[in-house]
């Protein structure tokens, strides 16, 4: 069985290392670059299941880098960054990320939060894997096996992370998902300070599908309880 392939991005020597480490001693491949452009080109040269992005580099940094990579690839995103204010955790989420990691962390998060991202990317991406179902709401249709989304029959491009958060509301159209039960339904575990997170998430999706995400058609907030995918009649 082929490896699934890590890239990690970060000028911090030891903070790569670090982490190879541990990514092959759970049988990952990995690969490494020390800022955003030099990932750019190894995107261009070889398949990459998964990408750890360290938001502070030289020449280009992760933001931007992430930007550039998201205009056509779909892979999971883990953001690193010495910074924990929320302002910068929204900030790489917003720019397309799926998760987010601040310095110091623990190897054995970082092993946890790769294999979590990389086993949802797996799923949407083999169809044998998930059930063929599509789901519809209104003008807006989910088909899990082909990992596709389509608005009005134009076909919507989302992240694993918006996909999974997605398909989580429509599995459930109708009825309300508290900001903790999308978490630990999306994320796989246990949802702690997990508010800011799933919202830049959902806010995302609303952008890519609402005609007016202030005045959203299909997910919608209820207001201290959390939220639903419904359609207005």
């Amino acid at each position: 069985m082929e490896k699934q392939r890590v890239l990690i991005v970060d000028d911090e020597q030891d903070i790569c290392d670090l982490i190879e480490i541990y990514l092959s001693n759970e049988g990952l491949e990995v690969v490494k670059a020390s800022d955003g452009i030099e990932a750019l080109n190894v995107l261009k040269e070889m398949d990459i299941d998964l990408i750890i992005l360290d938001v502070m580099m030289p020449k280009m940094d992760g933001i931007q880098a992430c930007m550039q990579i998201r205009k056509d690839k779909s892979m999971p995103i883990i953001m690193l960054s010495a910074k924990g204010e929320d302002l910068d955790k929204i900030l790489g989420l917003n720019t397309g990320a799926d998760d987010y990691v601040t310095k110091p962390f623990n190897p054995l998060e970082i092993v946890a939060r790769v294999r979590s991202q990389l086993r949802r990317y797996k799923v949407l991406n083999h169809p044998s894997l998930e059930s063929k179902d599509e789901i519809q709401v209104g003008d807006l249709v989910i088909n899990t096996a082909a990992h596709q989304v389509f608005l009005e029959d134009k076909e919507i491009r989302l992240t694993p992370t918006e996909f999974s958060i997605l398909e989580t509301l429509m599995r459930n159209k109708g009825r309300v998902l508290s900001t903790q039960r999308i978490y630990e339904l999306v994320w796989s575990e246990s949802a702690f300070e997990c508010e800011n997170t799933v919202a830049v998430h959902i806010r995302n999706l609303r952008e890519k599908i609402e005609i007016n995400p202030k005045e959203p058609r299909y997910i919608k907030v209820v207001w201290g309880v959390g939220y639903k995918v419904e359609m207005d009649n």
